[in-house]
C-alpha cells in the first residue's frame, strides 16, 4: 500500500503510511489505515480528493494496472 499511495499522481504529496490495523487468515480480511497530511481542508478537497471512494479506487487501478 506504500508503494502504492507514495507513487499515485493524485494522493503521493499528501500520503504519509499505511498500517495493517487488523488481518485474519480465515476469512482473507485486512483492515488498514491510512494516514495522510493535507493542507487546510477546503470543502471541495474533501469531496474530491480525500472521499472514500477515490482513495479505493486508486488502490482499485493500481490492482488491475498488474494484471
Amino acid at each position: 500500500l506504500t508503494d502504492v499511495y507514495s507513487s499515485s499522481p493524485a494522493l503521493g504529496r499528501y500520503f504519509r503510511s499505511a498500517q495493517v490495523v487488523y488481518f485474519s487468515n480465515e476469512s482473507s480480511t485486512v483492515f488498514y489505515q491510512l494516514e495522510f497530511s493535507v493542507p487546510p481542508p477546503t470543502a471541495e478537497f474533501m469531496e474530491n480528493t480525500m472521499n472514500p471512494e477515490f482513495i479505493r479506487n486508486v488502490l482499485r487501478q493500481n490492482i488491475y494496472d498488474e494484471d
